[in-house]
């Protein structure tokens, strides 16, 4: 079982891992040498390791309404 790293929590390293594991599935090339493992343990390796780290993400909508506006359907 691989552990997460202290500064990530539980359900994050299970995200991350599992997004590198679909990329290590379709070709990526392993950032460690781990060859008789399976793809998910390399990539929970790889995170524990600190080879892989989340990028945060901000989302801004041009045309959203200010927050507490009613927004009304097409049509009303």
């Amino acid at each position: 079982m691989v552990r997460p790293p202290l500064q990530m929590g539980k359900y994050q390293f299970a995200v991350l891992s599992s997004l590198r594991a679909a990329q290590l599935m379709h070709g990526c090339i392993p950032r460690i040498d781990a060859p008789a493992h399976k793809a998910i343990v390399v990539a929970q390796m790889e995170v524990a390791a600190g080879h892989i780290a989340a990028m945060a993400r901000k989302i801004v909508l041009e045309d959203a309404p200010p927050v507490g506006a009613v927004v009304l359907a097409p049509g009303d």
